[in-house]
């Protein structure tokens, strides 16, 4: 079971249970963000950003963060404290999280909000895409493989 799927199924479950649910991965929502800002939707996103009962953040952490998103971060965050929950995913240990912030006193701002409150579910093993993919090509190499190709000589 990997992190986004995990992510995916809490938020069908929370969906059911008629809770509003907004999922994003974290670079995407970063970009739209930024192009909100400048169309003119930024204020609309970022109420509903706030507004819906549960926000996934998924694959967090894999570019730092710049001025303007953690500034955006940390006005979602701020707004959403004590309000709704977020649920992030990440393959960056917590620790390595204000790296990515970039700027200590807004990760500690950020991550205040966020860690001290969580729970934390760390998953290990190996990728589910790495299984996947194997189990894939695996039958495709065992099926026929004593098999001669069409007209083989013995």
């Amino acid at each position: 079971m990997g992190k986004s799927w995990l992510s995916c199924a809490l938020a069908h479950k929370a969906c059911r249970d008629g809770y509003a649910v907004y999922y994003a991965r974290a670079p995407r929502l970063f970009a739209d963000l930024e192009l909100a800002h400048g169309d003119g939707r930024f204020t609309r996103l970022f109420r509903m950003l706030v507004k819906v009962d549960l926000l996934i953040l998924d694959d967090w952490g894999p570019d730092r963060l710049t001025a303007s998103q953690r500034r955006d971060l940390m006005e979602i965050v701020e707004d959403r404290h004590g309000r709704g929950s977020v649920l992030i995913t990440s393959q960056l240990p917590v620790p390595i999280w204000h790296e990515v912030i970039g700027e200590p006193t807004i990760g500690d701002a950020i991550l205040d909000r966020i860690v001290h409150n969580a729970y934390r579910l760390e998953l290990d093993g190996p990728s589910m895409r790495k299984i996947k993919a194997a189990e894939t090509i695996e039958p495709a190499a065992t099926n026929g493989a004593d098999d001669k190709p069409k007209g083989a000589k013995k």
